[in-house]
């Protein structure tokens, strides 16, 4: 077993976590691992070596070949299943001449191997209901590369065919020269999406961090040099290098008996020729003793942020009980001192965006203790001093009871609501803890576990015993490395840096003032509403109340996910207030939080609300202004009261327009930074003729609002419009009607419906039909392709049914011609939008991010490929593929609380929108290839598309 332990946190300026290292949470459950241990001399699982138990519902095991597996039966959600293979190698492993290769790899897994042609792999599973996109299937990242896989059934067969893929990608792959070259492009691709000032700063961050790192020069997308000429006898060697049954865990968690797991990968995996794993490659160096210097990194679409860090020695604090309890010491000081943080961030005049304070591990090279302060152009001084002010009077004076207190209610209730949930833990979850224990070595633990440990804990947690541990992981700021980053150079440059973090350090502090408590204000709201309507939707069970004030609560009861509570609350209104002469009139709802309640800022509803599974969220959509979240029993009643306080007594505070302006400059400021941001800023207007409703408005409009605007356009619909409640989850349904009742039913008397606005419904899709190119300022390489139709509204639910499969059709179609047979994008995409909420109005669209040089082919395969839509019915095989995963999420849609949610939510408001849940899978199933040419003919017109290019400015 390679005990490589990868880093939680590269703290260089930035605080990147490492990309694409898929790790995940912990499993275990012993298979007698005193037997397997037998066999070798070294550990194969850091719980052997660890007073921390492991969570037993874990089955591990090692085949005779060296190949470790982690099992579990879970049926959350019922009937499904995961299958994970992490080969423990990645972009590290690879030579200078292999730069990029492990990638490259992990493409080749679906082009081709013994038992499956090139290009069949994916049909293979498209055909059995699995999806597959971008980055969904894979990934690699510095230390491995993870396949997975998500069976929405729970058949043997399907589990066989799973775990042939895996086997096939683990040891057969063929890797012929022809598909090698056919998958360049499809690389250089990639490599072109993803490169762009972010990119380009994270590099920059790594390499004024540890210029002498191997792991700075083994980013995971590789090397242009690389890519362009690597071979197939390369790809090849790395893959036989590293593809080991001793380098290789796969993990399945799902709804089978584990005695059929067991034997089902036993089956496939038994027979793979058994291989040593590679020796753990080199990540450093670092050195720890480099102080006093300071990089400034411009670029025009970064927005500005210092940060000041210092190095120290790597730790090797393996998972034990002793570790843990020190861990969690110093966790909550450094979360009271980001709480600090974040309270400046909030208050009026704040001296900074954001901040934080944090430590975190470069490989096992190093460690890292960084403040950051994201701040406004120019404000970066000001930021600085008030951010290693409020961090020296911390270290300095320590911390209060009452800030203490906050931290130990949020963790308790974490872990309560842990512990009430743990039985129906997903497979998602699940997976993840199983991959955590393989990639970092934390063992995973039963959830009772960790809330015991919490509770003998107590005598700790002392203020002074939590200073004494914060103290002792950090490392002390003394002559930091200091890195800016932003548009423009700090004034003073790096002395006027450095100057500003000693006048910061040297600001007069003192002892903090414990504040004590401060009850929740909104516990009343009148005498509690009466039920006039109680009946049932018996097909879905349904419960539907409505109170004598008009509010309708839509209830389901479900133990799914044990002690959940799914909440959706729709208030009329929405974004059809907004008018052609007011176009932004709804535009701050989703700022109302941060101004707080009538009684309590936001930041004091932190504190008061501190250890209840509580939040408060608002936005416009559509026809309403909607709030979501989700609760737990004990707190479902708290949480209604905090919504409905929500609703009739918003704060309005200026603190939180402030925070909302503090983002207008960076937003203006990277309006074109990328392709994609440069389509999203000018398609709007260019699709509705220029009304205001839909196209960006100037910066000093966005400048221009505040809350008193807000107030006056919303404060009708928040005292009269109509609300409609849905509730799912795990919940005793009288208690629920109570707690309703005595909040949003207790209001005064409300509008029964949400009003119609049909004026406001009107939206026009441009006659316009030339082509459009606007300009970027990112690579000089990327160009994006659009098309886009006009269709129609989502009232015809067949026809809505049809364009979205000929949807999934083209996704399809335009993957394989322009994926994978001319290599000319990574990820483009189809779609169709059918509005709801706009009469007659809908686009189908065609996407494709490509080389500048591919825009011509690029565009002429688009036409090429509606042409033959048209043409033709559409390939039986290529239906089925598009269809299949569609049927199957169908199959799985109601085995979540958020399945049921997307069918509770306007439940009564939208009573069709269930009849067409019941038709739907049999509507899918009856369309033909015919009717699909049909839509094609009557909406993909060519010359009636609207297409957007976009190329680089200078291009």
């Amino acid at each position: 077993m390679r005990h490589f332990r990868p880093t939680a946190a590269i703290a260089a300026g930035l605080l990147l976590a490492l990309p694409n290292i898929a790790l995940t949470q912990g499993l275990a459950a012993q298979e007698s691992p005193q037997t397997e241990q037998a066999a070798s001399s070294e550990p194969l699982w850091a719980f052997e070596e660890s007073d921390v138990p492991v969570d037993p519902g874990f089955v591990f095991g090692r085949l005779d070949n060296g190949m470790r597996y982690i099992l579990r039966q879970n049926a959350t959600p019922e009937g499904t299943a995961v299958v994970r293979m992490r080969i423990d190698s990645g972009s590290l492993d690879e030579t200078d001449t292999e730069r990029g290769l492990s990638h490259y790899l992990e493409h080749m897994a679906f082009n081709g191997s013994k038992n499956i042609p090139e290009g069949e792999m994916v049909s293979l599973l498209e055909r059995e209901g699995l999806a597959f996109g971008a980055d969904t299937n894979a990934s690699t990242g510095f230390d491995a590369i993870t396949y997975m896989l998500n069976l929405p059934r729970n058949d043997e067969e399907l589990l066989g065919t799973a775990l042939m893929l895996m086997r096939e990608t683990a040891s057969e792959l063929t890797i012929a020269e022809d598909a090698v070259e056919r998958e360049r492009g499809v690389i250089l691709a990639e490599r072109r999406d993803r490169r762009g000032y972010a990119q380009r700063a994270q590099e920059d961050s790594f390499e004024f961090t540890a210029p002498d790192a191997r792991f700075r020069e083994r980013l995971p997308i590789g090397t242009l040099e690389v890519l362009e000429t690597a071979t197939a006898a390369q790809i090849r060697a790395l893959y036989e290098r590293t593809y080991t049954p001793a380098n290789t865990v796969l993990v399945i968690i799902g709804d089978y008996p584990v005695e059929v797991m067991e034997a089902a990968l036993r089956a496939r995996f038994s027979d793979w020729q058994a291989a040593p794993a590679p020796v753990e490659p080199e990540t450093g160096p670092v050195d720890v003793t480099r102080s006093g210097e300071t990089d400034i990194y411009l670029d025009p679409a970064l927005s500005e942020s210092v940060s000041i860090y210092r190095l120290a020695p790597w730790q090797d604090l393996p998972d034990t009980e002793a570790n843990r309890r020190e861990g969690s010491l110093r966790a909550i000081g450094y979360g009271i001192i980001n709480r600090r943080l974040a309270r400046l961030a909030r208050g009026e005049e704040a001296p900074f965006r954001s901040a934080r304070f944090s430590s975190g591990d470069i490989f096992e090279d190093a460690r890292s203790t960084t403040l950051s302060i994201s701040s406004e152009d120019g404000e970066w001084r000001k930021g600085v001093l008030a951010a290693t002010r409020e961090l020296n009077q911390a270290l300095t004076y320590g911390f209060t009871q009452a800030e203490l207190n906050e931290q130990l209610a949020n963790i308790r209730t974490a872990l309560e609501n842990r512990v009430e949930g743990e039985a129906t833990r997903n497979n998602q979850a699940l997976a993840g803890a199983a991959l955590a224990l393989v990639s970092s070595e934390r063992i995973p633990t039963e959830a009772s576990y960790q809330l015991a440990q919490f509770e003998a804990m107590q005598a700790d947690f002392t203020p002074e015993r939590i200073l004494a541990a914060l103290k002792a992981d950090a490392a002390p700021l003394d002559n930091p490395l200091i890195r800016f980053q932003g548009r423009t150079a700090p004034d003073g440059g790096e002395d006027a840096l450095r100057a500003a973090f000693a006048e910061g350090m040297a600001l007069p502090i003192a002892q903090p003032e414990d504040t004590g408590t401060v009850e929740f204000a909104y516990g009343d709201f009148g005498e509690p509403g009466v039920v006039v309507s109680d009946t049932r939707e018996e097909r879905l069970g349904f419960r539907y109340i409505t109170f004598a004030n008009g509010v309708r609560l839509t209830l389901k009861a479900t133990d799914i996910r044990k002690d959940q509570i799914v909440f959706h609350i729709a208030l009329d209104g929405g974004d059809l207030l907004n008018t052609v002469d007011d176009p932004l009139k709804t535009y701050l709802v989703s700022t109302m939080p941060s101004g707080g309640l009538g009684a309590h800022s936001s930041d004091e509803l932190q504190t008061i609300l501190a250890g209840r599974s509580v939040g408060w969220r608002i936005a416009s959509n559509g026809d309403a202004f909607t709030a979501i979240g989700g609760t737990t029993p004990r707190d479902l009643e708290l949480q209604l009261q905090l919504a409905t306080a929500g609703l009739t007594d918003p704060g309005y505070r200026q603190e939180g327009i402030e925070q909302f302006r503090r983002g207008i400059a960076n937003f203006f400021e990277t309006l074109n930074s990328t392709p994609g941001r440069a389509y999203s800023t000018a398609a709007g207007a260019i699709l509705s003729d220029n009304d205001p409703r839909f196209s960006l408005q100037p910066r000093e409009t966005f400048e221009a609002l505040d809350f008193d605007q807000l107030r006056a356009a919303i404060s009708d619909r928040l005292e009269q419009g109509a609300i409609e409640v849905a509730l799912v989850g795990d919940f005793d349904e009288d208690a629920a009607i109570a707690a309703v009742a005595g909040t949003l039913g207790a209001l005064p008397p409300r509008e029964a419906d949400f009003l119609p606005r049909e004026e406001a419904r009107q939206r026009t899709f441009t006659k316009d039909r030339t082509q459009h190119v606007l300009r970027h300022q990112g690579e000089d390489d990327q160009a994006l392709v659009r098309l886009i139709w006009p269709t129609t509204d989502d009232s015809d639910h067949g026809e809505t049914m049809r364009v979205n499969l000929l949807a999934r059709v083209v996704q399809l179609e335009l993957t394989d011609r322009l994926r994978e047979e001319l290599g000319q994008a990574y990820s483009p995409r189809a779609s169709s939008g059918m509005s709801r909420i706009y009469r007659g109005y809908g686009t189908f669209m065609l996407s494709a991010s490509v080389d500048v040089a591919e825009v011509e082919a690029t565009r002429a395969a688009m036409d090429k490929l509606i042409a033959d839509l048209r043409a033709a019915p559409v390939d039986a095989d290529v239906l089925e593929r598009a269809r299949k995963p569609l049927l199957e999420a169908y199959d799985n849609a109601l085995k979540s609380p958020g399945g049921w949610m997307n069918l509770a939510d306007r439940a009564q408001s939208q009573p069709d929108r269930l009849e067409r849940w019941f038709v739907a899978p049999d509507m899918l199933r009856a369309i033909t290839a015919e009717e699909l040419q049909a839509e094609a003919l009557q909406y993909l017109v060519p010359g009636e598309a609207v297409e957007i290019v976009v190329l680089p400015e200078d291009g």
